[in-house]
């Protein structure tokens, strides 16, 4: 077996410091809501009662629950209306493009968003600039101007995934041959950046690991099962798969049980969910490469607040990521990250 270890960014720490200095900043002597309710339970400071709409990529998954659960605390805690709100999935750019329009027509002073597309929101970002609004986009960046930017750096992270995945083979005494990367949405930079780094981390040290054998399953579970599925009867010698998000993981996770395959085949993926969280403690998964959407809502809010009242967020800030696997998921900083609160959009 792989030596259990954690990694943490440095990052991660520079977040969490620059959440304690902006307190004074943004909330002046703002008092916590213990609710996290988002309706301005702060008081205090030139950012209270400014309203920022949160806007995530996709209502259906618990990943994203998670930020908005971090956005509507940091609204409780600086006494900054907080509303959130997110399309069905994250194939719905154009249900994404229509709230950033309907935060400029609802006179929002700040949009927090996780884009779908590097590129399909420019105009409505720029439009919702143009009007007043600032915007801190999450997750993925794009390729118009914003106010700042939280999301981990995804090649760091994914060269983690690979280092693991070549950890993992060499236990298993094979490391020649093919590794499959399912892939959630085709041209998500995210994912671009976690595949990229995914393979730089592989070859670092298992060189003969071939990871060119890639699927996209448009974030669906039952699709990303059946691709795993097929690879795995089509590829006698695969090596293991990268799952390169939560989708990705849980489908993969599952054709791996239905393949009894949980001893020689392992799977990293990145994120945590349910699913994953109980992929991982029955080896169907792995390790996780686990990332903190928590902080990615609460930072989120907190910088448009900063924003609003003429301060300057960081231009880009990384949370980090840190490998969780069955050996070290009960600790407490492991845990708290696989099962942070969630709060769904709208609630």
């Amino acid at each position: 077996m792989a030596k259990s270890r954690v990694v943490f960014s440095a990052s991660l720490v520079a977040a969490l410091a620059l959440v304690a200095a902006v307190i004074g900043v943004v909330a002046g002597r703002a008092t916590g809501s213990s609710g996290g309710s988002g309706g301005g339970g702060g008081s205090g400071g030139a950012a209270a009662g400014k309203k920022v709409d949160v806007v995530i990529k996709a209502s259906d998954s618990s990943f994203w629950q998670v930020m908005l659960a971090g956005s509507k605390q940091a609204g409780g805690d600086f006494g900054i209306s907080v509303s959130t709100f997110g399309p069905t999935s994250e194939t719905n750019i154009d249900e994404q493009v229509q709230l950033v329009e309907n935060s400029i027509s609802r006179g929002a002073n700040a949009i927090v968003i996780a884009p779908n597309s590097s590129s399909a929101l420019n105009s409505a970002i720029d439009r919702a600039r143009s009007a007043g609004l600032k915007v801190i986009t999450v997750d993925t960046a794009v390729t118009t101007t914003s106010d700042g930017f939280i999301g981990t750096d995804n090649v760091k992270a994914g060269q983690q995934a690979g280092r693991r995945m070549c950890d993992l083979l060499k236990a298993l005494n094979k490391s020649t041959g093919k590794v499959m990367i399912e892939s959630s949405v085709a041209g998500i930079q995210s994912l671009v950046d976690r595949d990229a780094g995914f393979r730089q981390g592989l070859a670092a040290g298992c060189p003969n690991a071939d990871a060119s054998l890639q699927r996209f399953n448009n974030n669906d579970i039952g699709t990303a099962a059946a691709q795993v599925n097929d690879a795995v009867t089509a590829n006698s010698g695969l090596l293991g798969v990268f799952a390169d998000n939560n989708t990705s993981g849980v489908g993969a996770a599952r054709a791996i049980k239905d393949n009894n395959a949980a001893g020689r085949l392992p799977v990293v993926a990145f994120d945590s969910d349910p699913q994953e969280n109980a992929a991982l403690a029955d080896g169907s998964i792995k390790a996780l490469v686990v990332q903190n959407p928590y902080v990615f809502g609460y930072q989120g809010v907190v910088e448009a607040g900063m924003a609003t009242v003429g301060r300057l967020p960081p231009r880009v800030l990384d949370p980090g990521a840190v490998v969780a696997d069955k050996d070290n998921m009960a600790r407490p900083e492991i845990k708290q990250l696989l099962e942070p609160p969630t709060q769904k959009a709208g609630a």
